[in-house]
């Protein structure tokens, strides 16, 4: 079977708190359709994932957000866990790094707890997407269309819940990433 990814350069932008599960899984898949995937972060060598209730597993950090190119990658993933986005979203870098991705029109795939990220770097107004359930008010404050559903496609972004909705997630994801020449 053809990897559909082949050759692509995906960024995951993170920081210590990230939800574990929402970098792993999202990134085996994609490097299983071939991609080349990049942890980016303004940590310099590993950030710390949270595993459900507690700290989880370290990750190497591949590239550190001071030095991260846009342009280098084709798509961007935004894992939620609740630490993790609330650092990004205070980070000048991380949103001019985000915000990039999308005045180049590259897919952007946010679950959970990601969104804040989007809210602070103005990303939202006029958008339909969904999160987890907790950020429904601060998304329509800041302009966007909040559904509860398990995967929402609004033009270049790709948004879910939770990582109940993983599965879904990732299958979205990756043909989203396919199909826009990520």
């Amino acid at each position: 079977m053809a990897q559909r990814l082949q050759g692509k350069q995906i960024a995951v932008l993170v920081a210590d708190g990230f939800e574990q599960v929402e970098l792993t899984e999202p990134r085996k898949a994609l490097e299983k359709e071939g991609a080349v995937v990049h942890v980016i972060s303004p940590s310099q060598k590993k950030v710390k994932g949270w595993n459900h209730t507690d700290w989880g597993k370290e990750v190497a950090v591949d590239v550190a957000l001071p030095v991260a190119d846009p342009r280098t990658y084709q798509a961007l993933l935004l894992p939620g866990g609740v630490m993790n986005p609330d650092t990004l979203r205070r980070n000048k870098q991380a949103l001019a790094f985000v915000k990039a991705f999308f005045d180049a029109s590259k897919p952007v795939a946010v679950i959970c707890h990601g969104p804040w990220t989007l809210i602070d770097a103005d990303l939202v107004k006029g958008r339909r997407l969904t999160s987890y359930h907790a950020l429904q008010t601060d998304l329509k404050n800041a302009g966007a269309e909040w559904v509860d559903q398990e995967v929402v496609v609004d033009g270049n972004l790709i948004s879910s819940r939770k990582p109940d909705d993983l599965p879904t997630f990732i299958n979205k994801m990756i043909e989203e990433f396919a199909w826009s020449g990520a």
